[in-house]
């Protein structure tokens, strides 16, 4: 039997909750704030479209075999938790879910980097705002991963 199932999301699961599920996963160093180019890298990073919304992309398994996922659900990420927390338990599976949030950890350069960016489409432009906003807000990620990562550890 694996262990849970971990879902970062954010507003459009290009930014905070991919860099969060990266971290978990040490793809990315948890102490050392990751360059530009190593989140550009990242599979989804600033990548995803408003028809992406509401999938989810899983992204591998941690140490302790729980599987790790990160989801957009726009303004919906309480919706979607409660809604996919009652199918869960309607199918015996309500404790192996876990929702986080990581909109909290947000900066406003990345509001604006992702809005520029993925809405308006205009990547040149926002890419490096949205870049310079996670790197900024990327300590406030990594701890709220360990968080994560010391409960599911128990």
């Amino acid at each position: 039997m694996r262990g849970k199932h971990i879902i970062y999301h954010c507003y459009g699961g290009a930014h905070s909750s991919v860099t969060a599920a990266a971290i978990h996963l040490g793809k990315l160093q948890a102490a050392k704030v990751p360059t530009g180019d190593e989140l550009l890298t990242l599979t989804l990073f600033d990548r995803q479209t408003k028809e992406d919304h509401g999938q989810l992309h899983f992204f591998g398994f941690d140490e302790w075999e729980n599987l790790v996922f990160s989801v957009g659900c726009r303004n919906v990420g309480k919706t979607m938790e409660n809604v996919l927390q009652g199918v869960a338990t309607m199918v015996g599976l309500g404790d192996e879910l876990m929702f986080i949030d990581t909109l909290h950890c947000v900066s406003i350069k990345m509001r604006i980097g992702g809005y520029i960016s993925r809405r308006l489409g205009l990547v040149t432009i926002g890419r490096p705002l949205v870049v310079q906003g996670t790197r900024e807000a990327y300590p406030k990620i990594a701890e709220l991963v360990q968080q994560v990562k010391n409960e599911v550890s128990r």
